[in-house]
């Protein structure tokens, strides 16, 4: 095995994936939040470096072809996994989300059983974009927790007609209640949407592969 800079930075990237679920076990929240959103962007960050870096540099190797969309799978079936866990389990959300979890787990086993053939199901720039889309979405998601624990925080201990008329502007904000609860459900929204393209780029792909990958499930080959 290669350890080059993009290798180094692949591992860190498969490292930092089970961080994002250690990050609300040790720590409360919003901090939880913040340090899930950052660990998220860096990974998200030094997944278009390491691969820039490596085709750069000549130094693609076997190693990094191997960890790279691993990684990327583990960040984001880990992280969609901490979101679903602490959402209100809001069907918009977990549909989407089982389609993408779905889809990975069978193109994986596709692979796997191809062996040495599995160079069919080679990673196409759509599928490129889904991961994309994923990345986007769940970072979008994160910050929806972060305004909305915050948004909590901030109307802890006010009865909800006082809620209602500040919300409404009938009384003064000193707090932020307007911007803090427009931004919970603006990034919400953005965050759903962007997921459920992922989630539609997910099957589209997934059918993909395994179109490509049927005459080498079919008997006597």
């Amino acid at each position: 095995m290669k350890w080059t800079l993009p290798n180094i930075l692949t591992t860190l990237r498969l490292l930092a994936a089970p961080g994002l679920a250690v990050m609300f076990l040790y720590f409360n929240r919003p901090w939880a939040d913040w340090f899930a959103l950052i660990l998220f962007l860096g990974a998200a960050i030094t997944d278009w470096f390491d691969g820039y870096l490596a085709r750069s540099w000549k130094q693609e190797t076997k190693l990094g072809a191997m960890l790279d969309p691993i990684a990327d799978k583990a960040m984001v079936v880990i992280a969609l996994m901490v979101i679903v866990g602490y959402s209100s389990m809001s069907p918009w959300l977990v549909l989407p989300t089982t389609v993408i979890l779905f889809r990975e787990v069978f193109v994986t086993g596709l692979r796997e059983f191809l062996g040495d053939t599995a160079g069919t199901l080679k990673v196409t720039k759509l599928a490129k974009w889904k991961t994309t889309f994923q990345m986007v979405a769940i970072a979008v998601l994160f910050a929806q927790g972060i305004f909305e624990h915050y948004l909590g925080m901030s109307a802890f201990g006010l009865d909800s007609a006082t809620f209602e008329r500040v919300i409404s502007g009938e009384a003064a904000d000193p707090l932020g209640l307007r911007w803090k609860l427009a931004g919970m459900e603006w990034s919400g929204r953005a965050g759903l949407w962007l997921l459920w393209v992922a989630a539609s780029l997910t099957l589209i792909t997934g059918f993909d592969y395994f179109r490509k990958a049927l005459p080498f499930l079919r008997e006597g080959n």
